[in-house]
Protein backbone atom coordinates (compact mmCIF):
# COMPACT_ATOMS: atom_id res chain seq x y z
CA UNK A 1 0.00 0.00 0.00
CA UNK A 2 2.86 2.35 0.79
CA UNK A 3 4.33 1.95 -2.69
CA UNK A 4 0.91 2.65 -4.25
CA UNK A 5 0.69 5.84 -2.18
CA UNK A 6 4.23 6.80 -3.12
CA UNK A 7 3.68 6.27 -6.85
CA UNK A 8 0.39 8.17 -6.69
CA UNK A 9 2.30 11.03 -5.05
CA UNK A 10 4.95 10.91 -7.78
CA UNK A 11 2.24 11.20 -10.44
CA UNK A 12 0.63 14.08 -8.53
CA UNK A 13 3.96 15.88 -8.18
CA UNK A 14 5.14 15.42 -11.78
CA UNK A 15 1.86 15.91 -13.67
CA UNK A 16 1.30 19.61 -12.92
CA UNK A 17 4.64 20.55 -14.47
CA UNK A 18 3.65 20.92 -18.09
CA UNK A 19 4.56 22.93 -21.14
CA UNK A 20 1.67 24.52 -23.02
CA UNK A 21 1.95 24.56 -26.78
CA UNK A 22 0.27 27.30 -28.77
CA UNK A 23 -1.60 25.09 -31.23
CA UNK A 24 -3.30 22.85 -28.67
CA UNK A 25 -5.18 22.86 -25.38
CA UNK A 26 -3.20 19.71 -24.54
CA UNK A 27 0.12 20.51 -22.83
CA UNK A 28 3.30 18.46 -22.89
CA UNK A 29 3.73 16.64 -19.57
CA UNK A 30 5.54 13.71 -18.01
CA UNK A 31 2.33 12.10 -16.74
CA UNK A 32 2.34 9.22 -19.20
CA UNK A 33 6.05 8.58 -18.54
CA UNK A 34 5.42 8.34 -14.79
CA UNK A 35 2.53 5.96 -15.49
CA UNK A 36 4.83 3.80 -17.65
CA UNK A 37 7.27 3.59 -14.75
CA UNK A 38 4.49 2.96 -12.20
CA UNK A 39 3.30 -0.02 -14.23
CA UNK A 40 6.79 -1.49 -14.33
CA UNK A 41 7.19 -1.05 -10.58
CA UNK A 42 3.70 -1.97 -9.38
CA UNK A 43 2.09 -4.06 -12.10
CA UNK A 44 -1.28 -3.60 -13.77
CA UNK A 45 -3.63 -3.58 -10.79
CA UNK A 46 -1.69 -1.37 -8.41
CA UNK A 47 -0.55 1.08 -11.08
CA UNK A 48 -4.14 1.42 -12.30
CA UNK A 49 -5.19 2.16 -8.72
CA UNK A 50 -2.53 4.91 -8.63
CA UNK A 51 -3.95 6.50 -11.78
CA UNK A 52 -7.51 6.31 -10.47
CA UNK A 53 -6.39 7.89 -7.17
CA UNK A 54 -4.62 10.64 -9.13
CA UNK A 55 -7.81 11.35 -11.08
CA UNK A 56 -9.91 11.35 -7.89
CA UNK A 57 -7.53 13.78 -6.19
CA UNK A 58 -7.54 16.06 -9.21
CA UNK A 59 -11.30 15.88 -9.63
CA UNK A 60 -11.69 16.75 -5.93
CA UNK A 61 -9.87 20.00 -6.66
CA UNK A 62 -6.26 19.35 -5.73
CA UNK A 63 -3.97 21.05 -8.28
CA UNK A 64 -2.47 17.84 -9.63
CA UNK A 65 -3.47 18.18 -13.27
CA UNK A 66 -1.43 20.08 -15.86
CA UNK A 67 -0.51 23.66 -15.04
CA UNK A 68 -1.39 23.04 -11.37
CA UNK A 69 -5.10 22.80 -12.08
CA UNK A 70 -7.76 20.57 -10.60
CA UNK A 71 -11.48 20.13 -10.34
CA UNK A 72 -14.24 18.47 -12.28
CA UNK A 73 -14.08 21.17 -14.96
CA UNK A 74 -10.60 20.01 -15.94
CA UNK A 75 -11.74 16.41 -16.26
CA UNK A 76 -14.81 17.52 -18.23
CA UNK A 77 -12.76 19.92 -20.39
CA UNK A 78 -10.86 19.35 -23.64
CA UNK A 79 -8.12 17.26 -22.02
CA UNK A 80 -10.46 15.07 -19.98
CA UNK A 81 -10.40 12.22 -22.48
CA UNK A 82 -6.63 11.98 -22.24
CA UNK A 83 -6.83 12.03 -18.44
CA UNK A 84 -9.38 9.20 -18.45
CA UNK A 85 -7.28 7.39 -21.06
CA UNK A 86 -4.41 7.18 -18.57
CA UNK A 87 -6.34 4.45 -16.74
CA UNK A 88 -6.57 2.41 -19.94
CA UNK A 89 -2.88 3.05 -20.60
CA UNK A 90 -1.96 1.53 -17.23
CA UNK A 91 -4.33 -1.42 -17.71
CA UNK A 92 -3.10 -2.23 -21.22
CA UNK A 93 0.62 -1.84 -20.51
CA UNK A 94 0.23 -3.80 -17.29
CA UNK A 95 -1.72 -6.58 -18.97
CA UNK A 96 0.97 -7.03 -21.62
CA UNK A 97 3.76 -6.86 -19.04
CA UNK A 98 2.08 -9.47 -16.83
CA UNK A 99 1.16 -11.67 -19.79
CA UNK A 100 4.84 -11.94 -20.74
CA UNK A 101 6.72 -12.09 -17.43
CA UNK A 102 10.49 -12.18 -17.65
CA UNK A 103 10.52 -10.59 -21.09
CA UNK A 104 12.61 -7.49 -20.52
CA UNK A 105 10.87 -5.25 -23.04
CA UNK A 106 7.44 -6.88 -23.11
CA UNK A 107 5.80 -3.67 -21.98
CA UNK A 108 6.87 -1.73 -25.09
CA UNK A 109 3.98 -3.00 -27.23
CA UNK A 110 1.72 -2.42 -24.22
CA UNK A 111 2.93 1.17 -23.90
CA UNK A 112 2.41 1.77 -27.62
CA UNK A 113 -1.06 0.20 -27.69
CA UNK A 114 -1.99 1.87 -24.40
CA UNK A 115 -0.94 5.27 -25.72
CA UNK A 116 -2.87 4.65 -28.94
CA UNK A 117 -6.03 3.86 -26.94
CA UNK A 118 -5.41 6.88 -24.67
CA UNK A 119 -4.95 9.04 -27.77
CA UNK A 120 -8.11 7.67 -29.39
CA UNK A 121 -10.21 8.39 -26.30
CA UNK A 122 -8.60 11.79 -25.78
CA UNK A 123 -8.90 12.81 -29.42
CA UNK A 124 -12.55 11.78 -29.58
CA UNK A 125 -13.29 13.80 -26.44
CA UNK A 126 -11.21 16.77 -27.69
CA UNK A 127 -13.05 16.77 -31.04
CA UNK A 128 -16.42 16.71 -29.28
CA UNK A 129 -15.43 19.44 -26.79
CA UNK A 130 -14.03 21.77 -29.44
CA UNK A 131 -16.48 21.02 -32.23
CA UNK A 132 -13.69 19.88 -34.53
CA UNK A 133 -13.44 16.85 -36.75
CA UNK A 134 -11.55 13.85 -35.42
CA UNK A 135 -8.78 14.53 -37.95
CA UNK A 136 -8.43 18.15 -36.82
CA UNK A 137 -8.35 17.10 -33.16
CA UNK A 138 -5.77 14.44 -34.01
CA UNK A 139 -3.60 17.10 -35.61
CA UNK A 140 -3.54 19.25 -32.48
CA UNK A 141 -3.98 16.58 -29.80
CA UNK A 142 -1.70 13.77 -30.92
CA UNK A 143 0.71 14.50 -33.76
CA UNK A 144 2.84 17.09 -31.92
CA UNK A 145 3.36 14.64 -29.05
CA UNK A 146 4.44 11.51 -30.92
CA UNK A 147 8.21 12.19 -30.95
CA UNK A 148 8.29 12.99 -27.24
CA UNK A 149 6.17 9.98 -26.37
CA UNK A 150 8.48 7.74 -28.40
CA UNK A 151 11.41 9.00 -26.31
CA UNK A 152 9.43 8.44 -23.09
CA UNK A 153 8.67 4.86 -24.15
CA UNK A 154 12.34 4.16 -24.93
CA UNK A 155 13.51 5.62 -21.60
CA UNK A 156 10.80 3.73 -19.68
CA UNK A 157 11.70 0.46 -21.44
CA UNK A 158 15.33 0.89 -20.39
CA UNK A 159 14.82 2.15 -16.84
CA UNK A 160 11.55 0.43 -15.92
CA UNK A 161 12.89 -3.12 -15.50
CA UNK A 162 15.83 -1.82 -13.45
CA UNK A 163 13.56 0.21 -11.19
CA UNK A 164 11.21 -2.75 -10.81
CA UNK A 165 14.10 -4.99 -9.73
CA UNK A 166 15.46 -2.37 -7.33
CA UNK A 167 12.08 -1.79 -5.68
CA UNK A 168 11.43 -5.52 -5.34
CA UNK A 169 14.89 -6.06 -3.80
CA UNK A 170 14.30 -3.27 -1.28
CA UNK A 171 10.84 -4.58 -0.37
CA UNK A 172 12.23 -8.07 0.22
CA UNK A 173 14.82 -6.90 2.76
Amino acid sequence: MAVIGLMTAVICIAAPFSIPIPISPVPISLTNFIIFIAVYILGMRSASICVVLYLILGTAGLPVFSSFSGGLAKLAGPTGGYLAGFVLLALIQGFVLERFPGKKYAAVPGMIIGMAVCYALGTTWLAWQTGQSFAAALTIGVLPYLPGDAVKIIIAAITGPKLRAAVRRSLNK
